[in-house]
């Protein structure tokens, strides 16, 4: 068992990264402290002691909410999942945000990096998750749930939790945005964001959506509106006109949530469903809603968020960013890729640029087909032998994900977030000895088969009818993390299940 603390004597609760400190018990003079005892659901029911309970029995009275917040220096056990539904038990202040128990789990999980993790919220039984904002202050949700559900917090990776602002058009389309105060003009999507950050003026966000309605099981497409102000719904058709505007919600009232297996639980039209479901309220009062596509449910996800925080994003984002990388050392998955160059070594000069983009992306095409015979030349030579490299080397690799099926992978990756170059590989389901490697491209999940081949009576895997041959899986991911090859993006975020 290993003890951790976190000082977080900070002038804001949200800004600054946590530091360790030594362990000492709290006292009315001490500032905001997490504690965390690092154990899994499996420990003995007295392996996991607060530090001086006693003095704490007065504090746990109530729940939290607006009116009632938490006291100063309250601190709470709480218990959070990794995706593997194995447990770790932390001591945790009432001051300490989201993005704070992030970096401890970071920590005493042994992770290779500290990019991109975050804690989501899940109502199982309920089928709704979300990702907590690095800001929200993680006691103050817990004090929302209710004692009898089945709610619960995971750790896990979100690559998606600010990639709007890297590329706006993918996430607001042009068709679904107007200017708010001149309805008749329309706005680009990049203008969206910026308008937003430096003047606080809301566009306007609007389109069908399936409502489910709360009397009955049938499902109504009505036309949205979402404002500053709040979501808006027209009693006729898409007419903006404020007779014909019905208010459906508050803002700052609101979470908003994905919905897991919509169809078996709601009976859902599509897979692409949200919930907007009202703080310290009942699980009954729900309003499910159901998108054309992905890119529809993620436009308006994407902007009740915006909406919603505003630049209090932007400041998580940057701090996100300022964040510590890796915690082992650099690689080529995490943004580097697009700083490298075409360079041509053939000359005595030394090399030079490739400027042109035709024969750059020649170039490329011939290394990846020099790739087969260098490799070969490789395995042939007598000191490599088949224990210094087995085939079962992909095992131990955070992307490989062993049998789990075709719909799992995608869950995992649409959990992970829906980003250009998401990938794992898996087993195949229908092919003996053949693998899937499973990629996120324009919010879709592809799958790519890989078969194994033989070559000159060795093995090797294949994804091009054997063009491309590599001895394992993890030399096919090395190559096409800098070599697109057939796929439509390089790989360059692994899904990845972190064992707490």
């Amino acid at each position: 068992k290993e003890t951790h603390r976190l000082d977080f004597n900070r002038p804001s609760p949200h800004v600054p990264s946590p530091r360790m400190c030594t362990a000492a018990p709290p006292s009315d003079s001490a500032p905001h402290i997490v504690t965390c005892s690092v154990g899994s659901s499996s420990e003995r029911p007295g392996s996991l002691r607060p530090p001086r309970v006693e003095q704490l029995r007065g504090v746990f009275t109530g729940r939290a909410s607006p009116h009632h917040p938490l006291p100063v220096f309250c601190v709470q056990l709480i218990k959070v999942y990794g995706e593997d539904n194995h447990s770790r038990s932390l001591w945790v202040s009432s001051g300490a945000s989201a993005r704070e128990v992030c970096h401890m789990l970071v920590q005493t999980a042994h992770c290779s990096d500290q990019e991109n993790w975050a804690l989501l919220e899940l109502y199982p039984s309920l089928g709704l998750e979300r990702c907590l904002e690095d800001h929200e202050v993680v006691l103050e949700v817990k004090g929302t749930w209710s004692v009898k559900g089945d709610t619960r917090f995971m750790f896990c990776k979100n690559y998606a939790k600010y990639e709007f602002f890297r590329k706006p058009t993918l996430f607001f389309p042009e068709s679904m945005i107007s200017d708010s105060a001149d309805v008749s003009k329309g706005l680009m999507s990049s203008e969206l964001i910026q308008n937003l950050l430096k003047s606080g003026t809301c566009p306007e966000i609007q389109g069908f959506l399936h409502i489910k309605e709360s009397s009955r099981k049938a499902w109504k497409k009505v036309y949205f509106f979402l404002r500053r102000s709040g979501l808006y719904s027209s009693t006729k058709g898409s007419s903006k006109e404020p007779r014909h505007l019905q208010y459906v919600a508050d803002l700052d009232d609101l979470n908003v949530y994905s919905v897991v297996n919509s169809r078996k639980l709601y009976g859902a039209p599509t897979d692409f469903t949200f919930c907007i479901k009202v703080r310290l309220r009942s699980s009954g009062d729900l309003k499910i809603l159901c998108a054309e596509n992905e890119q529809t449910r993620t436009c308006w996800t994407s902007a009740f968020r915006l909406f919603k925080y505003g630049k209090q994003l932007q400041c998580n984002y940057q701090l996100s960013k300022s964040a510590p990388r890796s915690l082992e050392g650099s690689n080529l998955t995490d943004g580097k890729v697009s700083r490298l160059v075409a360079m041509d070594f053939s000359g005595k000069a030394g090399g030079r640029v490739i400027q042109n983009p035709m024969e750059a992306e020649s170039a490329g095409r011939e290394e990846g087909q020099a790739w087969r015979r260098r490799e070969a030349l490789r395995c042939s030579l007598p000191n490599l032998t088949s224990a210094a490299r087995p085939s079962s080397i992909h095992k131990t690799q955070p992307w490989f994900h062993g049998g789990v099926s075709r719909k799992e992978a995608q869950r995992l990756i649409e959990k992970q977030g829906l980003v250009d170059g998401m990938f794992l590989i898996r087993e195949s389901q229908q092919h003996a000895q053949c693998f899937v490697l499973s990629l996120c491209y324009k919010l879709k999940t592809k799958h790519y088969l890989v078969i194994p081949c033989e070559d000159g009576g060795r093995k090797y895997f294949t994804m091009d009818d054997g063009l491309t041959l590599f001895i394992d899986l993890l030399q096919l991911v090395e190559f096409h993390q800098i070599n697109k090859g057939i796929l439509p993006v390089c790989l360059k975020h692994p899904c990845v299940c972190v064992a707490l």
